[in-house]
């Protein structure tokens, strides 16, 4: 083709790229489109048949092919539809956008009217399936008739889209049809048409007119001024793009139409009203799907209307600047291509609403995470429990500010807007508006030329950083800048004077360009303000693109935990979110590329913007401050908009006459003639601008697919070419009744580095974005879903590595994972994405939808068939006893049963939970925590029947080796301790079982005496339970030995995870001493048992004659047999090597042990030092600071061992002394000495602490409590570590002469050195604030 250079050549800098025809082909006539959802139901009129592309100019760009089938199928969406002379034909306009491979956007602009059908083959076709039709009716019942309930959820979607039409206009006539229907002597048949321009940039607003000036020129009564060829040409190869930061005018038909295109500085074009989404949504809707947007859920568009669907779509994704949206994106849904929406991934996508649909007939495959909008009705559903957008009120508010100045009203249901549809434009405009453009379009000597010199001072002015910050500080202080300021003045005086004529149309392209560009920025500036340090948290590790492509995976690019901990409270749960997002991980990744390529246009004029922040300090460096702050720039975005529009800086070559065969383009009213494809094939061969711009163009493309595309490896090159990429297409094949699926397609190989990243894994695949809606093939469909399933595994596995690695804290950075610290809205968030994951998993390839929770649903049929099971067996003789381990450690508590139902049940009982969703997301959590989730998962899907009753044959459950890997993934979550239930449901009613073990080599195991018990968590205690004497429980442990014990079985509000236990009695009866080993206490929901050591008497005149103590618990780990693989009972925790508990010196074990000085030191340091990483830890991660202070190696133990440490306790009469027997003395002393006077001469401070530690002493004596001797001093200690009043007792005990009889010399209390540096030690807990928990400080009166 001689003139295909031309064409290829100046492609990339054209306005348009292709005119496209579709309508009827008269040659194959009327095919029904069965893809479409034939519904035989229906009256002819009303049913689908195809379109065709009747036409296409030129044939082919080389830099952006044709791709027929999809513009076919996104220009008539519904395809052929008919009409008569009865019903409405207005003409109706919409857009589309078609998403390449390598993630570029090509736009269509469709105006479609209806044209007479002339041939009589297809009137008589179309008379013919009337008559067959009315003869069905007649013949059968039209009630019974009706159709059967459909089998899959997709074919009832479709129905339901099908069942109502827009009424037609005159009743009377539709009557009158509704018995004899069309006929062809009477009735005149009319046929969609639809006239396209494909572009590579969204100007919706001058494809709009320009394609409608097309069709005014056709039904007009007079013919155009020249052949409608001349236009098409002028506009394919005559009309350039803007150049960035300038605007242009081309000419239609009748009138110029002028467009613009931002600045490299400025926001990316956007020609789709925001006005009307806002007015279709309302703003606060609007903000709400937007935040579903940002983090990434599956949001459904719904209206009637084509336009509208890809307004809002369009609308909501300009406003994501500076992130872009990685997911599946089609804002309309063609008819044959419903099965997209069993997509289990995120996706925007709209689909047309027929009138009289009511929204409860639409049957989605997955709702748990879908945001709903039904744009006609002004109407959304939103998934459950998102959070909200920071400072969504204020942000509100001035939104609705913005909208106001524009006179839009800002109310949430806004009413709908009868728009005039593009079709009703006045057909013949007025003489003088003709006059002015015929004018225009003689005289082109303002053809782009600026307003000379001042022009370009104030530009200069204007373009000028160090001049606009002087122009800023001098307005702040007060003076005028007098000489920019009439600049402005006068060169907005030319503007407006230059501009006389703006018509009506223009005046509201102005103001809606305006518009836009205001809200948009209001948009901007949250981001600008949230992300203004994002910079300072990229981890830049790579020392090159090439490295860091072949690491991708590995690496961290990003530090999570100090930017969220670095942010205000009140955006934390949303920022948690959205930084595990695709689009935010994109983004950082651009940002980690940009030291190497060029940077990516979005992120370069949002990191000038964080510097125009910076440079004139607009956010304060105070991180931490959530108040709001409003865009400071609305004024200046809007002026350069209107400048542009005003003054046009550049005119295109009009339409001219064309070397064409003389009277083929013959004009005929109110048909669209048939265009001279030799003349449009071709572009003009000596445009100058074409081969200029062509050629610079070329050698950036050229470099640009150098570094994406060319790298792809030969296979992938192959699926490409051929179209056989589906990508992201869901498109599925039901295997059930065909051959079975094909191989799966071939692993990339390594090779190819770059791309291998870019197009797998910057997003899951990011060759799963975008549908391509070409080729349906079983085969093409068959490999889509491997593209899936392998999409999902991969996600799964990334998502459970990253839950590992964040949970296992320090040993993952010391194994070279990067970040330790994991904070709980962290943890929350991503077992929040993996509930989602499993969500969409089981979504996947549902046969019949039912509730809208695929995962509770399928758990609800494995319930019915196990009660099923169990009625059976209880009615049969034998009944099934469940399996009960056994081992030392477990003799007291019996075993707890894994039971999948079970903890069904549990969830199904909890009355806080009201949807599925919230249920499915609770036994999760449950199973989780249990660490049973992949041993529940594995039994719910080994009843393979029941799988493939409710899943279809591509379903990711059914594919046997994914599933086997994805189970092994969750497998690995054991490894960690997850408290995901029990923080999150913390009001919930939980049964604990206590059972109090005595200890069994003494005879005297057993007390007369009535013990209670009391159990504290870190959300509260259980309050004191008093357990009945006669529940002795007797057990046999491993070797047949019987063991006797006290249980019980107690129900309260969640306590958390257990911290301490309070265990006493009345002291009654002859055998009132009662030596306990230990307390074991579990919650009965989790199965996590907690273990409480005693290893102490409770009795008076026996050991340190306590009734009462307040134990320490551990989580208990299971023994390793029992738990190798299996689901264990009690999760273990991820312990390092499990110390020795805390041995009280003077306890039955304990009187062995002697730790030298310095080991009792050491022990001193580590548990202060324990206290204060507790305190830098973030405060949701701290966990139970009485472990710390009473525990195992605690500060209690540690200065236990210090006062021990030479203390003289021999039994003196078999009577042992204890610490606090010194204590005792000491005070004694110090009081004594005080009645006596010795204390006067001393300094105040000196006497006041005297006082405290009297006073303390005291109240502790004078307590109701039992608690013993060493009970005391582990109290005093807890006193004096809370009113930091430790290091000034010390002293004091020091130097009292008691200590001289009751310590050895070598004693460390007697070490003056040693002393100070205990002081010293204890001093550094002054900066933190201790508080104690409830049990321990009961009934003290200080």
């Amino acid at each position: 083709m001689s003139g295909s250079s031309a064409v290829s050549g100046a492609a990339p800098c054209r306005f348009a790229h292709y005119f496209v025809i579709c309508g009827i082909d008269t040659e194959t006539g009327l095919e029904p489109d069965e893809l479409a959802g034939e519904n035989f139901e229906q009256s002819p009129l009303k049913r689908t048949f195809k379109s065709k592309v009747l036409a296409r100019y030129p044939e082919n760009v080389e830099w952006n092919p044709f791709d027929q089938d999809a513009v076919n199928m996104l220009c008539m969406p519904k395809g052929l539809s008919f009409r008569t002379q009865a019903d409405r034909r207005e003409p109706q306009f919409h857009s589309f956008i078609i998403t390449k491979e390598d993630g570029s956007r090509t736009y269509g602009f469709v105006h479609t009217f209806y044209e007479e059908v002339t041939s009589p083959q297809i009137c008589s076709a179309m008379q013919t399936l009337y008559q067959m039709h009315n003869a069905e009716h007649a013949s059968a019942n039209p009630p019974s008739s009706s159709s059967s309930s459909s089998s899959s959820s997709m074919d009832s979607l479709t129905s339901s889209l099908d069942e109502a039409d827009p009424p037609t206009s005159s009743s009377s006539s539709s009557s009158s049809r509704g018995a004899g229907g069309y006929d062809s002597s009477r009735d005149t048949l009319y046929v969609s048409k639809a006239l396209c321009l494909i572009t590579p940039m969204p100007f919706m607003h001058a494809c709009r007119r320009f394609l409608s000036q097309l069709h005014r020129a056709v039904t007009a009564t007079t013919a155009p001024p020249l052949p409608l060829e001349s236009y098409v040409h002028n506009i394919l190869y005559e009309v350039p793009l803007p150049a960035l930061g300038r605007s242009l005018k081309f000419h239609g038909v009748y009138e110029p139409i002028v467009c613009q295109r931002p600045g490299p500085g400025e926001l990316p074009l956007a020609d789709f009203p925001l006005a009307e989404v806002f007015n279709l949504l309302g703003v606060e809707n609007l903000v709400q799907v937007f935040t579903c947007t940002l983090l990434e859920m599956q949001i459904l568009l719904y209206s009637q209307d084509y336009q509208r669907l890809m307004t809002v779509a369009e609308g909501i994704t300009t406003l994501l600047f500076p992130f872009q949206w990685q997911h599946v994106y089609v804002p309309i849904l063609p008819a044959s291509l419903l099965h997209f929406l069993d997509a289990p991934v995120p996706y925007l996508m709209g689909l047309q609403s027929k009138e009289g649909t009511d929204r409860s007939k639409l049957e989605l495959p997955q709702e748990a995470n879908l945001c709903f909008v039904d744009i006609d009705n002004h109407y959304i559903e939103l998934p459950e429990d998102f959070p909200q957008f920071p400072n969504k009120t204020e942000f509100i508010q001035e939104l609705s500010e913005v909208l106001l100045s524009f006179g839009i009203s800002a109310n949430a249901g806004a009413p709908p807007r009868t728009r005039t549809s593009p079709g009703s434009t006045p057909s013949t405009p007025g003489r003088e508006r003709k006059v002015v453009a015929l004018r225009q379009l003689e005289d082109d000597g303002r053809n782009g030329n600026l307003a000379g010199e001042e022009l370009a001072v104030l530009e200069l002015l204007q373009g000028n950083a160090t001049l606009e910050r002087l122009q800023a500080l001098t307005k702040r202080t007060g003076v005028t800048v007098a000489r920019v300021d009439a600049l402005r003045a006068g060169v907005k005086g030319q503007v407006t004077e230059g501009q006389g004529g703006q018509t009506a149309a223009e005046d509201e392209e102005l103001r809606n360009a305006k518009l836009n560009v205001q809200l948009r920025e209001v948009f901007a500036s949250r981001f600008t303000t949230m992300f203004a340090d994002y910079e300072a948290f990229v981890i830049q590790s790579a020392p090159d693109l090439e490295s860091w492509l072949t690491n991708r995976e590995q690496m961290h690019n990003f530090d999570k935990a100090s930017f969220l901990s670095d942010q205000p409270e009140p955006y934390l749960p949303f920022l948690s979110h959205f930084i595990e997002t695709q689009m935010f991980a994109t983004f950082i990744d651009n940002k980690i590329m940009s030291q190497w390529e060029e940077k990516e246009p979005q992120l370069r004029v949002f990191d000038a913007r964080i510097e125009k922040a910076r440079l004139y300090n607009v956010r304060a460096p105070n991180l931490r401050s959530s108040s709001y702050q409003r865009c400071s720039i609305l004024k200046e975005s809007a002026q350069s908009i209107e400048q542009r529009l005003m003054k046009i800086d550049h005119t295109a070559i009009h339409p001219h006459l064309l070397d064409m065969k003389i009277g083929q383009g013959k004009y005929e009213q109110g048909f669209f003639p048939k265009l001279q494809a030799d003349v449009l094939n071709t572009g003009p061969t000596n445009n100058k601008w074409s081969h200029r711009t062509a050629t610079a163009q070329r050698r950036k493309d050229r470099h640009r697919q150098q570094t994406e595309h060319l790298t792809l490896d030969n296979d992938l090159k192959e699926q490409v070419e051929g179209c056989v990429v589906l990508q992201n297409s869901m498109a599925f094949w039901e295997w059930d009744n065909a051959s079975p699926p094909p191989i799966k397609p071939p692993k990339k190989s390594a090779s190819a580095s770059c791309l291998k990243y870019m197009q797998e894994a910057r997003s899951l695949g990011k060759n799963l974005r975008q549908p391509k809606l070409s080729d349906l093939s079983p085969a093409v469909i068959a490999q889509t879903n491997w593209k899936f399933v392998e999409g999902l595994l991969k996600e799964c596995r990334m998502k459970t590595k990253r839950m590992l690695v964040e949970k296992m804290g320090r040993e993952a950075v010391e194994l070279g994972h990067g970040e330790a610290n994991i904070t709980g809205l962290e943890e929350n968030t991503l077992i929040a994405s993996l509930c989602d994951l499993l969500e969409r998993i089981w979504s996947h390839g549902l046969q019949v939808k039912q509730g809208k929770s695929a995962l509770w649903s399928h758990l609800l049929h494995c319930q019915a068939r196990e009660e099923k099971l169990e009625q059976q067996q209880a009615e049969s003789p034998v009944s099934h006893v469940p399996e009960r381990r056994k081992s030392d450690s477990y003799i007291a508590m019996p075993s707890l049963r894994v039971s999948l139902i079970q903890d069904m049940r549990r969830i199904q009982s909890m009355s806080e939970i009201k949807t599925d969703v919230g249920r499915a997301r609770a036994w999760i959590r449950l199973s989780l925590e249990k660490k049973l989730l992949s041993q529940h998962l594995k039994q719910l899907l080994s009843r393979q029947a029941l799988t493939k009753k409710l899943y279809k044959r591509y379903a990711f459950l059914r594919c046997e080796e994914e599933k086997e890997q994805f189970l092994f993934h969750l497998l690995s979550l054991n490894a960690v301790d997850y408290f995901c239930f029990t923080s999150v449901f913390t009001t919930i009613m939980i049964p604990y079982r206590v059972v109090i073990i005595p200890i069994k080599k003494l005879s005297n195991a057993m007390t007369t005496s009535n013990p209670w018990v009391c159990v504290s968590g870190e959300l509260g205690d259980s309050g004191i339970m008093q357990i009945p004497k006669n529940v002795l429980e007797m057990t046999f442990d491993s070797a047949f030995r019987p063991h006797t014990h006290i249980s019980a079985m107690f129900k309260c509000q969640n306590l958390g995870k257990l911290t301490t236990v309070q265990l006493g009695h009345d002291n009654a009866g002859l055998l009132a001493k009662w030596l306990v080993d230990c307390v074991m206490v579990r919650n009965e929901i989790t199965g996590h048992t907690y273990r409480f050591p005693c290893g102490r008497w409770l009795g008076k005149g026996v050991d340190d004659g306590s009734l009462e103590r307040v134990l320490i618990g551990e989580l208990v780990v299971p023994s390793g047999e029992e738990d190798s693989g299996k689901g264990c009972r009690t999760p273990p925790p991820q312990h390092s090597p499990s110390q020795t508990r805390r041995i009280s010196i003077t306890s039955l074990s304990g009187r062995g042990y002697k730790p030298n000085s310095a080991q009792i030191q050491e022990a001193i340091g580590e548990a202060v030092n324990n206290i204060i990483k507790h305190f830098h830890k973030p405060e949701k991660e701290r966990g139970s600071l009485t472990v710390l202070l009473c525990g195992e190696n605690s500060l209690v133990s540690a200065l236990e061992q210090f006062f021990h440490h030479g203390f003289k306790s021999a039994r003196l009469f078999q009577k042992t002394v204890f610490v606090w027997d010194f204590v005792e003395k000491a005070v004694a002393y110090m009081e004594s000495a005080d009645q006596m006077g010795d204390l006067q001469e001393t300094a105040e401070p000196l006497g006041m602490t005297c006082q405290s530690l009297c006073h303390y002493v005291n109240a502790i004596n004078s307590t109701p409590r039992n608690i013993g001797k060493d009970g005391k001093f582990q109290l005093l200690v807890c006193l004096g570590a809370r009113d930091r009043l430790l290091p000034q007792w010390l002293p004091l005990l020091v130097e009292c002469p008691v200590i001289l009889r009751m310590y050895e010399d070598t004693a460390l209390l007697r070490d003056r050195t040693t002393v100070n540096a205990l002081i010293g030690v204890l001093e550094t807990l002054h900066d933190f604030p201790i508080t104690l928990e409830a049990s321990l400080v009961k009934g003290i009166d200080l």
